[in-house]
């Protein structure tokens, strides 16, 4: 027989000799692969999910045209929209709106009137809960605020007025976004003293209750600033001020893996003269959410790499005291300490790589299941995890061998045999 063949038969009679040991080493190495995999597994498509799950809530980027600017006077034409679009589609998947605003009256009083397409804004803001439909040709989507200051139900009429001289210093111009980076979707209200015209109409011509007739589609309820606006179909919006222009807002929600170099990208585009920016809260709660997950894993992940470590060591240091006089006899015999140390590591990384098979298939099983109890979503399976796994388990139970292996390498054999 062989060297090797005889070191494979000595490997194998003593894993079976003392199969109660061996199976406590496996499990030990099958709980902590188990644990890291699955934890690995979610830490790697939670983040994902919840990138998509964020981007329900609306846009993480709004673009705005410079209100110094040509754009600032005309709003960003379709042109631009679609050149604005195809750079953050090409940094990763996007979602978008746009939105051209206008100042009107309602029986006198100011009120914000958006031109939208509703399938964008639809598509956009999952999270908006309309009571109705959404605007079509001749109707209107109100906001919650705006439906109980006037008393108005789905299906009820509003009249709508526009007068040039609220949008003079307004028209054209973006809305800005808050502190918080989230967009208000209103534009400044401004008058001037001397009556303006445009196509035709003066300013004062539309008064309290004069204006265009809108029947009331949908009442839509974000608990947010939309809630104070009116939205009506783009061409409604063209048709209500006699004039057609570009928008004032587009928001993305952008699946770019580095928001923050999208944004200076569309910014140092000077020719373009529009301003981006993210939207704080959304990104802000999106890195927070993925940061408490990492920081759990990278700590869960200590802890069960130690009692791993804890639980293989003191598995291989019972085998080495139960073999003591094998090893000591085998040295009188004329066996290196370098032999009798490879045949305990190679045996503990035996342990490992059973532990990591049956650790990794069962830390799957767990991550789909809590992936599809709390997150409602499949997962699926990651092969080069589960390699890396494998491998981990069976490096981290040679590692906790270390200690116990160079004891048995120091067992003097005349004390053993003297004892005996």
């Amino acid at each position: 027989m062989t060297n090797t063949g005889m070191f494979f038969r000595m490997l194998l009679s003593a894993v079976f000799r003392r199969r109660s040991r061996a199976v406590m080493a496996v499990v030990a190495s099958l709980v902590g692969a188990a644990t890291l995999s699955c934890l690995a597994m979610i830490c790697i498509a939670v983040p994902q999910q919840m990138n998509q799950e964020m981007r329900a809530y609306g846009a993480n980027l709004i673009v705005t045209p410079l209100a110094d600017s040509e754009n600032g006077k005309s709003g960003i034409d379709d042109a631009m929209v679609e050149h604005t679009t195809q750079m953050v589609s090409a940094k990763g998947s996007e979602k978008h709106a746009t939105y051209r605003y206008e100042n009107v009256r309602v029986n006198a009083a100011p009120y914000v009137m958006a031109g939208v397409n509703p399938a964008q804004v639809r598509n956009l803001n999952h999270h908006w809960v309309v009571d109705g439909s959404w605007p079509s040709a001749g109707k209107v989507l109100v906001g919650r605020d705006v439906a109980d200051a006037m008393g108005l139900k789905v299906g009820g009429s509003i009249t709508i007025g526009y007068r040039v001289s609220d949008n003079a210093a307004s028209s054209g111009q973006a809305s800005q976004s808050g502190t918080d980076g989230t967009s208000d979707g209103q534009t400044s209200s401004g008058s001037t003293g001397a009556q303006q015209t445009q196509n035709g109409h003066v300013s004062s011509d539309i008064m309290d209750t004069s204006g265009t007739e809108f029947r009331v589609a949908g009442i839509v309820d974000t608990g947010g600033s939309e809630d104070s606006i009116i939205y009506a179909l783009a061409g409604d919006v063209d048709k209500l001020t006699g004039s057609t222009r570009g928008v004032d807002v587009i928001e993305y929600s952008s699946g770019a893996s580095d928001l923050t170099a999208l944004v200076n990208s569309i910014n140092d585009m000077t020719s373009m003269h529009v301003k981006a920016q993210q939207v704080t809260k959304i990104t802000a709660s999106d890195t927070r959410v993925i940061t408490m997950l990492q920081t759990l894993f990278w700590i869960v992940s200590l802890v069960v790499l130690v009692f791993t470590l804890v639980g293989v060591g003191t598995t291989i240091s019972s085998i080495v005291s139960q073999r003591r006089n094998e090893i000591g006899l085998r040295k009188a015999l004329g066996a290196s300490s370098h032999a009798i140390g490879v045949e305990f590591y190679v045996e503990s990384a035996v342990y490992g790589l059973l532990g990591g098979l049956l650790g990794t298939a069962t830390g799957y099983g767990m991550a789909r299941w809590l992936c599809a109890t709390v997150f409602e979503r499949s997962i699926g399976f990651n092969w080069w995890l589960a390699v890396v796994s494998v491998v981990f388990s069976a490096l981290v139970a040679v590692v906790a061998s270390i200690p116990p292996v160079h004891r048995a390498t120091r067992i003097d054999p005349a004390v053993v045999l003297r004892e005996e």
